[in-house]
Parts: structure tokens; sequence; C-alpha cells
């Protein structure tokens, strides 16, 4: 993968790597001198066609920083493999990134997680039934067995709340639940997952957490509750509700995250 063409079209090595999730995908279009790579036009890269994801690499600078975003990801329910669902990560820590950024849009389990509430991931349940780890071991990947005891950075988590309060951004926090899908679970699913200690629910994340702790990069996780689950609300849910929510969202979004990521210099070190 060091070899990939891919590579070549970047101006810069950059030192984040962030995959942006429904409705989130605008924050990349912040970066100064961006670089757009469509998924169609990278070798073996698998190509989303789930609405609300444009299917693109963007590198370029934020606030200093060089980065490098997904605008859009695929999924493991688009019929992708979990090696192909984390190729596009892999490929920007190949180019140097040496923190990952990951979001998502999520239903909220726990009652004090309503619509358009941000959700730091503390810890993940994946109950896909998929890890992007298994079948041949390549060495050069890292580890086979990976150590997930802090999947999500402690020090990323801390300097993502100290970033919230600084912005005054309300910064929930709590367990990600990450299903397979595409079907929104059911009331008896999402009481499950309550007991599980799960606070919020999605059909993405986990395989890409997993491929990064692998490659020994840290990773700060970040939600956006677009929905109450089943039960939790009285409302149909559908994918255009998650879409619209996670664009009312955009705005404190993108100062959380350009906070954060213009103060990760100092920590990046120490993750």
């Amino acid at each position: 993968m060091s070899f990939h063409p891919f590579l070549q079209r970047l101006r810069e090595v950059p030192s984040v790597a962030l995959v942006l999730g429904s409705g989130l995908g605008d924050f990349a279009d912040s970066f100064e001198e961006p670089v757009y790579i469509p998924y169609a036009e990278v070798p073996s890269m698998p190509i989303s066609a789930v609405p609300g994801h444009a299917g693109r690499f963007v590198a370029g600078t934020l606030r200093g920083t060089q980065v490098i975003a997904m605008q859009g990801r695929v999924h493991l329910y688009e019929g992708y493999s979990a090696q192909e669902v984390v190729y596009g990560l892999r490929l920007m820590i190949a180019a140097g990134a040496k923190v990952a950024v990951v979001t998502n849009a999520a239903g909220g389990i726990r009652q004090d997680l309503t619509a358009s509430s941000l959700m730091l991931i503390e810890d993940h349940l994946n109950l896909t039934g998929h890890n992007c780890l298994v079948g041949p071991h390549d060495a050069s990947s890292g580890p086979r067995f990976v150590d997930m005891t802090e999947a999500y950075s402690s020090r990323l988590r801390t300097l993502a709340r100290e970033v919230a309060e600084h912005e005054g951004i309300e910064l929930m926090e709590g367990v990600y639940a990450g299903l397979l899908g595409p079907s929104y679970e059911t009331p008896a699913e999402i009481a499950m997952l309550r007991a599980l200690g799960a606070a919020a629910v999605g059909m993405s994340t986990v395989q890409e957490v997993i491929a990064a702790r692998q490659l020994g990069v840290p990773v700060l996780g970040i939600t956006c509750i677009t929905n109450p689950a089943a039960s939790v609300g009285n409302a149909p849910l559908s994918h255009e509700d998650v879409q619209a929510v996670a664009s009312r969202r955009k705005v404190d979004f993108a100062r959380l995250l350009s906070g954060i990521i213009a103060a990760l210099p100092e920590v990046e070190h120490e993750c």
C-alpha cells in the first residue's frame, strides 16, 4: 500500500485522518487549498452509494494542520467486506496520518441523548458479526491480536472535552453500538442494547476503529445523535431525517472539530 498511486496525488503529508459520516461531510469544504480525489479514481477503493456520502477524499490544510478526510464512507450493509470498509482509512494512514477522527450519525438510546446531541464515543460494542482483521494476517499492518482496551484515546477525549467547554458546546459521552443494518433496530433490540450499556446505535465506525488501532493510530470518535432509537421516540425512522438533523448541527460540529484539530499537535506525541 505504501506505493499506492493515491499517495502521489497528495500535495502534503497529512497528520490527521477524518472519516465524515452522514450529514457531516460539509466539514471538509472548509479545508484550505483542497485536493479532491473521488473514490472512483482510486484503485481498489470501494464506492458508497448511500445518500449524503459524497464519495471522495479531500486533502488540505485546516488551521495550520495538514488533514485528509473521507467525505462519506462505505458500509458492510452495502455488501462490502469488513476489509473493504476500512480500505480508505488504511490509505489515509499509509499517507502519513498519525491520528484518526471518526464521526457518524446515530440513534440515541439513552434518554438524555436527544436529536442533535453531540456525543463523544468512550467505547464501542461491535455487534456487526464482522471484524476487519479476520483472514490471512499481513504483519506490515500491525499485530495479529490487537489490544482494544483503549479503542478511543483517553487523551484525545480529554482534549475534546476541553475544546467543547471553551466553545460552549454541550458534549455528551457514551458507548456506541455498531450493528450491521441497514434496517433500523426493533424495540426489543434497543432494550437489549440498553441493557448492554449502549448509549447510541449506528451502522458504521467500529471496523475503522479496529483497523486504526491495529496500525497503532490513536482514535477520537464523535457521534451526532440524529433521532431517538426505536421505542425511545414516537416518530418513524428515516435516513432523510438523519441527514437533516446532522446538517442542522454542522456549525457546532465544525467549531468543535476544527478546535480539536488545531490543538492536536500539542497532544499528538502523547497519544
